[in-house]
Protein backbone atom coordinates (compact mmCIF):
# COMPACT_ATOMS: atom_id res chain seq x y z
CA UNK A 1 0.00 0.00 0.00
CA UNK A 2 1.28 3.60 -0.90
CA UNK A 3 1.03 6.69 1.38
CA UNK A 4 1.04 10.31 0.54
CA UNK A 5 3.19 12.79 2.09
CA UNK A 6 2.15 16.49 2.88
CA UNK A 7 3.13 18.62 0.38
CA UNK A 8 3.25 22.55 1.03
CA UNK A 9 3.25 24.57 -2.04
CA UNK A 10 4.18 28.12 -2.98
CA UNK A 11 4.68 30.03 -6.26
CA UNK A 12 6.94 32.59 -7.79
CA UNK A 13 5.94 34.12 -11.46
CA UNK A 14 8.54 31.55 -12.94
CA UNK A 15 8.37 28.42 -10.62
CA UNK A 16 6.65 26.65 -8.08
CA UNK A 17 8.01 25.22 -4.88
CA UNK A 18 6.79 21.84 -3.75
CA UNK A 19 7.87 20.90 -0.19
CA UNK A 20 7.25 17.38 0.49
CA UNK A 21 7.52 16.63 4.14
CA UNK A 22 9.06 13.04 4.60
CA UNK A 23 11.53 12.14 7.30
CA UNK A 24 15.20 10.27 6.29
CA UNK A 25 13.88 9.31 2.47
CA UNK A 26 15.28 6.85 0.50
CA UNK A 27 14.89 5.64 -3.02
CA UNK A 28 13.95 9.24 -4.11
CA UNK A 29 12.36 9.61 -7.55
CA UNK A 30 11.21 12.84 -9.31
CA UNK A 31 9.69 13.11 -12.47
CA UNK A 32 8.33 16.29 -14.55
CA UNK A 33 6.96 15.85 -17.23
CA UNK A 34 6.29 19.16 -20.13
CA UNK A 35 2.66 19.09 -20.25
CA UNK A 36 2.44 19.65 -16.26
CA UNK A 37 2.76 16.07 -14.62
CA UNK A 38 4.62 15.86 -11.06
CA UNK A 39 5.58 12.67 -10.25
CA UNK A 40 7.18 11.68 -6.36
CA UNK A 41 7.85 8.54 -4.98
CA UNK A 42 10.26 7.56 -2.20
CA UNK A 43 10.36 5.24 0.81
CA UNK A 44 10.18 6.28 4.45
CA UNK A 45 12.37 5.54 7.48
CA UNK A 46 10.30 2.56 8.07
CA UNK A 47 10.64 1.01 4.40
CA UNK A 48 6.75 2.29 3.89
CA UNK A 49 6.08 3.28 0.21
CA UNK A 50 5.17 6.96 -0.48
CA UNK A 51 4.14 8.73 -3.64
CA UNK A 52 2.56 11.75 -5.54
CA UNK A 53 1.25 12.40 -8.59
CA UNK A 54 0.05 16.18 -9.44
CA UNK A 55 -1.15 17.28 -12.65
CA UNK A 56 0.23 21.02 -12.51
CA UNK A 57 -1.99 24.15 -13.56
CA UNK A 58 0.20 24.81 -16.78
CA UNK A 59 2.68 23.77 -18.67
CA UNK A 60 6.46 23.33 -16.94
CA UNK A 61 10.17 23.02 -18.05
CA UNK A 62 11.29 19.57 -17.16
CA UNK A 63 15.43 20.27 -17.31
CA UNK A 64 14.17 23.39 -15.30
CA UNK A 65 12.92 21.10 -12.47
CA UNK A 66 15.73 20.57 -9.23
CA UNK A 67 15.45 18.72 -6.30
CA UNK A 68 17.27 19.04 -2.89
CA UNK A 69 16.78 16.59 -0.44
CA UNK A 70 16.83 17.56 3.13
CA UNK A 71 16.63 15.09 6.55
CA UNK A 72 13.01 16.39 7.23
CA UNK A 73 11.98 16.81 3.59
CA UNK A 74 12.43 16.94 -0.33
CA UNK A 75 12.33 20.73 -1.78
CA UNK A 76 11.30 20.56 -5.59
CA UNK A 77 11.89 23.37 -7.36
CA UNK A 78 9.65 23.48 -10.93
CA UNK A 79 10.24 25.77 -13.51
CA UNK A 80 7.30 27.25 -15.14
CA UNK A 81 7.53 27.16 -19.44
CA UNK A 82 5.92 30.80 -18.79
CA UNK A 83 6.22 33.50 -16.72
CA UNK A 84 2.64 33.95 -14.70
CA UNK A 85 1.07 33.42 -11.40
CA UNK A 86 -1.50 30.33 -11.65
CA UNK A 87 -4.56 30.91 -10.17
CA UNK A 88 -4.27 27.42 -8.03
CA UNK A 89 -1.55 24.47 -8.27
CA UNK A 90 -3.77 21.94 -9.96
CA UNK A 91 -5.06 21.56 -13.36
CA UNK A 92 -8.53 20.55 -11.54
CA UNK A 93 -10.69 22.86 -9.78
CA UNK A 94 -12.00 20.58 -7.58
CA UNK A 95 -10.64 20.65 -4.01
CA UNK A 96 -6.84 19.50 -3.79
CA UNK A 97 -6.58 16.51 -1.26
CA UNK A 98 -6.31 17.11 1.91
CA UNK A 99 -2.14 16.34 1.99
CA UNK A 100 -1.58 19.67 -0.21
CA UNK A 101 -1.65 22.19 1.84
CA UNK A 102 -0.08 26.07 1.30
CA UNK A 103 3.83 26.80 2.17
CA UNK A 104 2.78 29.67 4.33
CA UNK A 105 6.58 29.90 4.64
CA UNK A 106 7.53 30.64 0.99
CA UNK A 107 4.29 32.30 0.18
CA UNK A 108 4.43 35.76 -1.49
CA UNK A 109 2.18 37.78 -3.14
CA UNK A 110 2.10 38.58 -6.54
CA UNK A 111 2.81 42.24 -5.77
CA UNK A 112 5.43 41.55 -3.22
CA UNK A 113 7.61 39.43 -4.85
CA UNK A 114 9.95 42.23 -6.68
CA UNK A 115 10.79 42.97 -2.95
CA UNK A 116 12.00 39.17 -2.19
CA UNK A 117 15.34 37.99 -3.58
CA UNK A 118 15.78 35.26 -6.16
CA UNK A 119 17.77 33.03 -2.89
CA UNK A 120 14.68 31.42 -2.14
CA UNK A 121 15.51 28.12 -2.84
CA UNK A 122 18.63 27.98 -0.44
CA UNK A 123 16.59 30.26 2.34
CA UNK A 124 14.58 27.32 3.29
CA UNK A 125 16.95 24.49 2.30
CA UNK A 126 18.42 23.45 5.63
CA UNK A 127 17.95 19.77 6.98
CA UNK A 128 16.17 22.17 9.57
CA UNK A 129 12.37 22.69 8.52
CA UNK A 130 11.71 24.97 11.85
CA UNK A 131 10.31 21.97 13.93
CA UNK A 132 11.76 21.61 17.59
CA UNK A 133 11.28 17.89 17.97
CA UNK A 134 9.51 18.44 20.97
CA UNK A 135 6.36 17.02 20.89
CA UNK A 136 5.67 18.07 17.58
CA UNK A 137 5.43 21.83 18.57
CA UNK A 138 6.28 24.31 15.75
CA UNK A 139 9.12 26.95 16.87
CA UNK A 140 8.52 30.41 15.95
CA UNK A 141 11.38 33.03 15.36
CA UNK A 142 10.85 35.80 17.54
CA UNK A 143 9.56 38.75 14.94
CA UNK A 144 10.37 41.43 17.27
CA UNK A 145 14.23 40.09 16.80
CA UNK A 146 13.80 39.48 13.38
CA UNK A 147 12.46 42.86 11.97
CA UNK A 148 15.60 44.65 14.73
CA UNK A 149 12.78 46.17 16.65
Amino acid sequence: MRSHPEVLWAQRADKVYLTIALTNAKDITVNCEPHGSFNFSAVGANGENYDVSLELYERILPEGCKTQMGLRNILCTVQKEEKGWWKRLLKSDQKPAPYIKVDWNRWCDEDEESANSDDDDMKYTSDDDGSSGDDGMLYLPDLEKVRGI
